[in-house]
């Protein structure tokens, strides 16, 4: 590629990043309240949109008849966009890699949008014009609407060859988890906090359960059904305001304004052969406008935490019972 023409692609990317960073500083002003938030339609489809668009708005436009030079032009901006918050700790990882493939999709029918309007020789710039506005023009009508919280279940269950007295008891009291017990992989990936151990003051309803996670996290848990070696189910409160700041992301933060864990259950299942299945599901809470969307992100967290809980419960029980033999 000739010198100048990568000059003035690295400034078209720069401009687009720029309009980007505008987007976000307004998104996220506190003086213009709760109408315009990152965690809305408006931000999270019509910004990017909008700067996939304005990207190849500004290409030459022979080169935007070449479809993989409109995609990857449209994508260009978005990527600078991650990795200069995430440099600048404006935005957590976690967050960000949550929402990547919507950015990128979204930014890249946007580039592709443009591309057609300006082969066609349409009015470019009043298009460019709508698709600036769009954004403000949602986030006002979304927030008006109002989010809809929707009610989750993440359900997981592991088979443990066990006495049953054996796996109840550390279901009910789980000791330090030592990090080379620790296989939640993903939630790790993510930088959630892994947990660590939980104490239960005793065995009964109304019982009080603390779950530690480390990085200052901590989950009180009362029991309000127990039947012993069988069933136990309690609720599940975080405090937002004693998680410290460093440790989750504000936008999924458990107990926050868009994300809340309910309540929790263990159920011990007889099989056959000294083997059961032991259950763990859960109930979470979402209060975002795209729940059609995080509630995928947030069932694969939930399931890959319960996982890692019931695997080290499975190698504990089984290797206790090896040892009895």
């Amino acid at each position: 590629m000739a010198p100048e023409k990568l000059r003035k692609i690295i400034w078209i990317v720069a401009a687009a990043l720029l309009a980007a960073l505008v987007f976000y500083s307004l998104f996220t002003m506190d003086m213009l309240g709760n109408v315009f938030t990152v965690m809305s339609i408006g931000f999270i489809a019509g910004v990017p949109f909008c700067i996939g668009a304005f990207t190849i708005f500004l290409c030459d436009v022979k080169l935007i008849a070449k479809r993989r030079f409109v995609i990857w032009m449209s994508i260009a901006p978005i990527l600078a966009f991650f990795l200069l918050t995430l440099a600048l700790a404006m935005e957590g990882w976690a967050c960000w890699l949550m929402i990547l493939p919507f950015f990128l999709a979204l930014s890249v029918a946007g580039g592709l949008v443009m591309a057609r309007i300006r082969l066609k020789n349409l009015k470019d710039r009043m298009y460019m014009s709508f698709f600036a506005l769009l954004p403000f023009a949602v986030a006002p009508v979304e927030q008006a609407i109002a989010s809809i919280p929707g009610r989750y279940t993440a359900d997981t269950a592991i088979e443990i060859k066990a006495d049953k007295a054996v796996i109840w008891s550390m279901v009910t009291r789980v000791k330090k988890i030592e990090a080379a017990e620790d296989k939640g992989w993903f939630t790790r990936m993510l930088g959630f906090p892994r947990p660590l151990e939980a104490e239960l003051d005793y065995e009964g309803t109304g019982a009080f359960r603390k779950a530690v996670f480390d990085k200052g996290l901590v989950f009180d848990e009362k029991v309000t059904a127990y039947q012993h070696q069988r069933f136990m189910q309690f609720t599940i409160r975080a405090n937002p305001y004693d998680i410290p700041s460093t440790t989750m992301d504000e936008h999924i933060v458990v107990g926050g304004k868009y994300f809340d864990v309910l309540d929790g259950t263990y159920e011990l299942q007889p099989l056959a052969n000294n083997t059961y299945r032991l259950h763990l599901y859960s109930h979470y809470k979402l209060s975002t406008s795209f729940n059609f969307y995080s509630s995928w992100w947030a069932g694969w967290i939930m399931k890959d935490i319960q996982n890692n809980i019931l695997q080290v419960i499975k190698s504990r029980a089984e290797q206790a019972a090896t040892v009895k033999q």
